[in-house]
């Protein structure tokens, strides 16, 4: 099986945001070349504001979405998008999108559109981290341990996501806990300059990483010995313009985990310091028994 990667997989994900025009408001995505059974919630967020923002005039872009995860979704089926036109005033327009499989909901997300307006400017600064170009790829990373990659070296990597510090795909008790998670990301190839394009490729992006955080805080990892994970609900604010296929850095915190759920913040800086976006996640979290010894 030949992993897509670089501009390959890139033009497979704007493929699978290139949504087709049913009816009306109606759309229809479908997923990657390959992928896992269960669909990634950054596709079906991403999707779901590409159906959004066709409703849209030029002269908005989105500042806010909120979703939620309501079933897993199947990627062997295409998913069905439906928008509802909440309002559109002088300076605001308001979506509504259901994402929908064999009938049932999967994913609905609302969405706020700006026409953009000048007024009070402030915003955190990013903080000191080493430049992408000395933090290893996660595929450097994980070079010792090949086991440890999981459905990441099985699907196409669009992403270049390079972690400061250890990953979630470290093997058991390698990993040491630290209070915040640090990942620079771009995609890996060019895009369009639609600004659209732009903000749902960074939409899919935030779901990569963010729920990794709450791991990170205890020192835990995805798999076998450690976690299962799954996202509940998504959102985001869109602060400056900006370009995915530019370096941009995910700096994320876990405020909290109870109760089997963890929540995860996360601000975005572009290269040259500039916030551009922030995003808040909770997601369910459950333990994951070791692989026996001798079980494949």
């Amino acid at each position: 099986m030949n992993i897509l990667v670089g501009q390959d997989a890139v033009d497979d994900l704007l493929r699978v945001l290139d949504l087709e025009h049913i009816d009306g408001d109606i759309y229809r995505g479908v997923g990657p070349q390959v992928a896992p059974q269960r669909v990634f919630g950054g596709q079906v967020a991403g999707q779901a504001l590409v159906a959004a923002g066709r409703t849209i005039g030029s002269d908005r872009h989105v500042h806010s979405l909120h979703g939620y995860f309501v079933r897993p979704g199947d990627s062997t089926l295409p998913i069905v998008y439906e928008v509802e036109r909440i309002r559109d005033g002088r300076s605001f327009s308001v979506r509504r999108v259901v994402a929908l499989q064999q009938g049932k909901t999967i994913f609905f997300m609302s969405a706020s559109f700006h026409i953009g307006e000048t007024g009070l400017e402030h915003a955190d600064a990013m903080p000191d981290v080493p430049p992408p170009g000395e933090v290893p790829t996660l595929a450097e990373r994980l070079a010792d341990t090949p086991d440890r990659l999981g459905i990441w070296a099985r699907t196409p990597r669009p992403i270049d996501v390079r972690y400061i510090g250890q990953s979630g795909f470290a093997r058991s008790g390698d990993r040491p806990s630290s209070n915040e998670q640090r990942v620079w990301m771009k995609v890996d190839g060019k895009l369009p300059d639609d600004p659209l394009i732009h903000t749902c490729v960074l939409t899919y992006a935030s779901d990569l990483t963010l729920l990794d955080t709450v791991l990170n805080q205890h020192g835990e990892v995805w798999g076998p010995g450690g976690y299962l994970g799954t996202s509940l609900d998504h959102a985001m604010w869109f602060h400056r313009p900006f370009r995915a296929d530019e370096w941009f850095l995910y700096d994320a915190v876990s405020p909290s985990a109870s109760g089997g759920r963890g929540l995860a913040t996360g601000q975005f800086f572009a290269a040259d310091g500039g916030h551009i976006a922030s995003a808040v996640q909770e997601g369910l979290l459950r333990a994951m028994p070791a692989i026996p010894p001798g079980v494949p």
